[in-house]
């Protein structure tokens, strides 16, 4: 039984690895080409990012269906392996589970063999067992130690993979990915921040609970569709999905403030040159972070208490500039009184004539 666990935790794992998410292909446009105006244009691949995917920093492409870069497996979790990687999250723990009673078991056992209750002590003899016959194996202070340590592995494992599993069902129920439900938070959040009245509804979920499990679990293995064109519900549009996260561009573009660098910063993780509290507080994320030089202008779009998250200007955005996006420390930075761009005052303070 041992050993079929890990044959198929080990088939799904490699399937995740090797047969990889599916990636937009190079320079791809929708049919209609009027279609192109709901869809965002990767400048890295040269080609318009599809329903559902997603750029990924790490792969380097846009990637179909994206849930996240999972660094287990070196590769992204999308439209064609996500199927294996969750099946490979609820193998995982059963095997750990199976392995946790044989251990535990184990140990009762032996241990049981080797204790002598007195009056006033119980003594445990590791040197051998009281009782005949002796285990066909033998089972000392070493054993013991190993055996120990390999049930908090396979107990930390069930617990922690666990969780992961149970993540990726709820998302897979609603026939979301992990990026799909916070589009779906943040679209929430626009809503209620500017009053607009509009309802969102997200558009691939079928209904059923049944429908969205068969939408990445088939027979075949093969997942339903081609990772470019998905079937929507009733009353949604095929690129509202897509609409939205324009929208929330936009809004995105709108509320961030621009900063200039005051202080150079080389882009570590944790500076230690920049205060304490600085150091003790980067955030404990996969994002990265920034270089700056003192003068370089940033569009900050979200922060924490000592920590900034935004783009660096590097090219005038209207010649179509890159942007470098990423973590710097708030010391680093100060407000710019007014946007050079569109001659606004940011935080709606009112231009002085």
């Amino acid at each position: 039984m041992l050993l079929n666990w890990t044959v198929m935790i080990l088939y799904n794992y490699f399937s995740a690895v090797f047969v990889g998410p599916g990636y937009v292909p190079l320079g791809w446009t929708p049919e209609k080409s009027q279609d192109c105006m709901y869809l965002q244009y990767c400048k890295v691949c040269q080609s318009y990012k599809a329903p559902r995917s997603h750029h990924c920093r790490k792969c380097n492409r846009c990637v179909m269906k994206m849930d996240h870069h999972c660094p287990w497996i070196n590769n992204c979790c999308g439209y064609q392996n996500h199927a294996s990687f969750t099946l490979f999250l609820l193998l995982a723990p059963l095997g750990c589970i199976h392995a946790s009673f044989i251990f535990i078991m184990t140990m009762y056992t032996q241990l049981y063999n080797r204790i002598s209750f007195g009056w006033s002590s119980v003594k445990i003899d590791m040197s051998a067992a009281k009782r005949d016959p002796r285990p066909i194996i033998p089972f000392g202070l070493s054993a013991f130690a190993a055996s120990l340590f390999a049930l908090g592995l396979a107990l930390g494992t069930t617990i922690a993979v666990g969780m992961l599993f149970i993540i990726q069902m709820k998302v897979i129920l609603t026939n979301k990915t992990s990026i799909e439900s916070w589009i779906e938070e943040k679209a929430k959040d626009r809503i209620q921040y500017y009053q607009t009245g509009e309802t969102f509804i997200f558009p691939y979920d079928m209904g059923s609970k049944w429908k969205n499990f068969r939408q990445v679990f088939t027979w075949s293995g093969i997942p339903e569709g081609d990772g470019l064109d998905w079937p929507v519900r009733d009353g949604c549009h095929q690129y509202s999905l897509t609409i939205e996260q324009l929208k929330q561009k936009a809004d995105k573009r709108v509320r961030s403030v621009r900063y200039r660098a005051i202080e150079d910063y080389s882009g570590v993780c944790c500076p230690v040159t920049k205060g304490v509290k600085t150091f003790f507080t980067t955030p404990c994320t996969e994002e990265p972070r920034i270089a700056l030089s003192k003068g370089d202008l940033i569009l900050a779009t979200r922060g924490l208490k000592h920590w900034m998250y935004g783009e660096k200007i590097l090219i005038s955005a209207a010649d179509g500039g890159i942007r470098e996006r990423g973590w710097f420390p708030r010391k680093c930075v100060e407000k710019c009184q007014y946007d050079s761009e569109t001659d606004q005052p940011v935080d709606g303070e009112k231009k002085s004539k």
